[in-house]
């Protein structure tokens, strides 16, 4: 018989292959490639899809996925705090616009709905309180930066830009999948026209 990805002819093991043994030193890979497995699964499937169909696509075992994510709400959160990071860093450079950061929220929650089901469901959870602070200091961030620069009003708060995080992320997950791409742009449209500096 040929040998296979996995018989280690040092090709990249096909998606879904169980991936060799290697000890502890596999953990920060086998981390990595859950929280992209999960991202996937359940997008196509919903956020109840079987855990074990996330192990699969990531090709560890059962065992490791509960050694990194005890359950089924800690998947959800590593999941939007990559989310957080992307924001962060697209929200660092100094022409970052407030209709730049809806763009990647909206892009985000195209990828992630089931995601944004989950912490929307679960906004007690102090993980989800953990995620929801960081949002809110990018968030205090970017409304100071535009309000000095004339693009949004004085009076508007971070947490009305928050409330229209929240707003656009479920408007977005709620909608048919035909429908996103259209509802994400309206909604965008009405956010910056009620946000914009007179």
């Amino acid at each position: 018989m040929g040998s296979t990805a996995e018989e280690g002819n040092g090709t990249t093991p096909r998606p879904g292959a169980r991936k060799p043994n290697l000890g502890p030193k596999a953990g920060p890979a086998n981390r990595r490639a859950l929280i992209a497995a999960a991202r996937e699964v359940f997008h196509d499937e919903g956020f109840g899809a079987p855990l074990s169909a996330v192990a699969k696509r990531a090709g560890v075992g059962q065992g490791s996925l509960y050694r990194h994510f005890p359950d089924r709400m800690a998947l959800a959160v590593a999941v939007f705090d990559e989310n957080l990071a992307q924001a962060e860093e697209r929200m660092d450079a100094p022409d970052a616009t407030l209709d730049a950061f809806f763009d990647v929220i909206s892009a985000q929650a195209l990828g992630s709905t089931a995601m944004i089901e989950a912490i929307a469901s679960h906004r007690d959870d102090e993980r989800a309180v953990v995620l929801s602070t960081r949002l809110g200091r990018i968030v205090e961030h970017l409304r100071e930066r535009e309000v000095a620069a004339g693009r949004v009003a004085a009076h508007v708060t971070a947490d009305d830009i928050v409330v229209g995080v929240s707003m656009l992320g479920l408007v977005v997950a709620q909608a048919p999948e035909a429908d996103r791409e259209r509802v994400s742009a309206q909604a965008r449209a009405i956010l910056h026209a009620a946000f914009a500096a007179s």
